[in-house]
């Protein structure tokens, strides 16, 4: 199973790339993950929404997206490869009994699509070298092992060290009414992966976008945020430039 999909450009595009690393569910033949149908279409499994809103958004734009095709209780693409998490055992409160005792063989192929996904986007972005990376996720409005915990953002910006994108997106979020998160629901100084390695590793500015679930959980509300955060980028590259 190929991990990830590739959309090109408009012709003429922006230098522009949208990853969306948490955007699918799937999982490939062979895999028994032994999670129920219900969970599987739940906030563990896959980012909500986030796949929709990355091709909406890179519609909007004509922009480049890449994004993942298989689950993150498969392997997590946006975790380093030695990352405690990277094939999960429990995810916010399930049990994943079928990642508890791999073989050899079953952790080495669930290593292989991780890497797979990030050498292929590591040579995208070395022949296209894009002067903004868009990062794409959602979050839940509140976790289920931490209920207690309020999550009142509809949007979270995330960055580790190069905040050069944050800012502006910040600043255009306030302007317009919208309460962003400045590194929340969590900060992207603990979990970047992605974009630590292939934006800050590289010097290329990234916008790192995280979108409540409750926002993005409808085609109505993909395109509501799809065009607002065109509005955004575009903003936030106007700044850049």
């Amino acid at each position: 199973m190929i991990p990830f999909r590739r959309i090109p450009p408009a012709p003429g595009g922006p230098p522009l790339l949208i990853v969306a690393d948490h955007a699918s569910n799937a999982v490939p033949p062979g895999v028994h993950l032994g999670v129920s149908p219900k969970d599987m279409l739940g906030h563990i499994a896959v980012d909500i929404g986030a796949g929709p809103l990355a091709m909406a958004l890179a519609a909007l734009l004509g922009a480049e997206a890449f994004i993942a095709t298989i689950s993150r209780l498969v392997v997590d693409l946006n975790r380093e490869p030695d990352a405690p998490g990277l094939i999960p055992v429990i995810s916010d409160g399930i049990a994943i009994p079928g990642n508890v005792a791999l073989s050899s063989a079953q952790r080495a192929q669930r290593l292989a699509w991780h890497s797979v996904y990030h050498e292929q986007l590591a040579a995208l972005i070395a022949a296209r070298r894009p002067a903004l990376i868009i990062s794409v996720h959602s979050f839940t409005p509140q976790l289920a092992s931490r209920p207690e915990e309020a999550r009142p953002w509809p949007l979270g910006i995330l960055y580790n060290n190069d905040d050069r994108a944050a800012r502006p997106a910040l600043a255009w979020a306030e302007g317009h009414g919208i309460l962003a998160g400045d590194n929340l629901p969590y900060s992207g100084r603990d979990l970047n992966y992605t974009m630590n390695c292939h934006a800050e590793a590289n010097d290329i500015v990234y916008l790192g976008l995280e979108v409540r679930q409750d926002e993005i959980g409808t085609s109505a509300g993909v395109a509501r945020w799809a065009e607002q955060l065109a509005a955004m980028v575009g903003a936030v590259a106007g700044a850049l430039a």
